[in-house]
């Protein structure tokens, strides 16, 4: 099947993408508010995907994930993908008057966080923007929980990409209150999880393919810019086939998660496999053709390689999405 985006996405491909050129800064400590807000108010990238009904804008996952690429294109810490997975594990779990208290909230611009307590856990560990959300939504084997942000323990979790914000958190459902069907919820926001790191993948590897062309033209050696050297060139058009199929990859599971369709979580796990490896060959790619400045603190080259590390490991390894689709 054939993809491509509607006029409609492709003008909030470009006013998403527009206003991170000029605002974006990925070396920022947790996120900017700022800019967080303006993609909120101008944009309404929070609300994307939300019912109109509960104050959101009524389109549809798809066009929150066209968002989210241009997220990772701009390389800046965003809250984005977290409040996107809260507010479909809402979505498919909570009950109504949950779903009517939290998801405007979540559309206005606070930001949200899920947490996967399933299995018995009472400690959970890498939750994406766990320390920051004001919406803190856990899922157990016997519920989907609204958490104190206010008085439940969690605890932020240094990593190696500071563009990707993790927290560890205590779960204690006593002092929850119970909205919903916790199993729906944790399945849907595995799924949303996958197509969304997907997403921030394409956008992060095509920023690559980008900064890797351009040096290559301002690079000299030899009296030539480096892009000139046919080896060079062949190996940034293997970048190329990456990306434009990472992207098909990625598209292909936003469509079928988005609409629910019967292979929706073989999309995802092909999506998530395939965009995973692609990032990770073309991060390594990108330094070994920027050479030496590569790994200096000032150049991006070095968050491409650290936010490929961080994005493999989040909601599912290339491996462990393999071995879910079925042969």
């Amino acid at each position: 099947m054939d993809f491509a985006l509607t006029e409609e996405q492709q003008e909030l491909a470009s006013t998403v993408r527009s206003l991170l050129a000029k605002r974006a800064d990925p070396r920022v400590e947790t996120y900017d508010e700022q800019l967080w807000q303006l993609l909120c108010e101008q944009i309404g990238v929070a609300a994307l995907g939300i019912p109109e009904e509960h104050g959101g804008a009524g389109f549809s996952l798809f066009e929150s994930l066209v968002a989210l690429e241009e997220v990772g294109r701009s390389l800046v810490p965003s809250p984005l993908l977290s409040s996107l997975v809260t507010s479909e594990a809402l979505l498919a779990g909570a009950n109504e008057d949950a779903r009517g208290e939290l998801l405007p909230r979540l559309a206005g611009g606070e930001v949200g966080a899920f947490v996967d307590a399933t299995g018995g856990r009472t400690t959970v560990p890498d939750v994406l923007d766990g320390d920051l959300a004001t919406v803190l939504v856990a899922a157990t084997d016997d519920g989907l929980w609204l958490l104190d942000a206010d008085a439940t323990a969690r605890e932020w979790t240094p990593s190696m990409d500071q563009t990707i914000r993790l927290a560890r958190v205590e779960v204690d459902t006593a002092a929850a209150t119970r909205i919903g069907d916790g199993p729906a919820a944790a399945a849907r926001a595995a799924l949303v999880g996958a197509a969304g790191v997907a997403a921030l993948q394409v956008g992060t590897a095509a920023r690559a393919l980008e900064m890797t062309v351009a040096y290559s033209k301002e690079r000299v050696q030899f009296g030539r810019p480096i892009g000139s050297f046919q080896a060079l060139k062949h190996r940034m058009a293997d970048m190329l086939v990456r990306v434009e199929m990472a992207r098909s990859a990625s598209w292909a599971a936003a469509y079928a998660v988005s609409g629910g369709t019967a292979d929706a979580e073989r999309l995802a796990h092909v999506a998530g496999a395939y965009c995973s490896d692609a990032l990770t060959s073309i991060a390594a790619e990108t330094v070994q053709l920027h050479g030496g400045i590569a790994i200096t603190w000032e150049h991006d080259a070095h968050l491409v390689l650290k936010r490929a590390h961080s994005l493999g490991q989040l909601f599912g390894t290339a491996r462990a999405h393999r071995a879910a689709v079925p042969l």
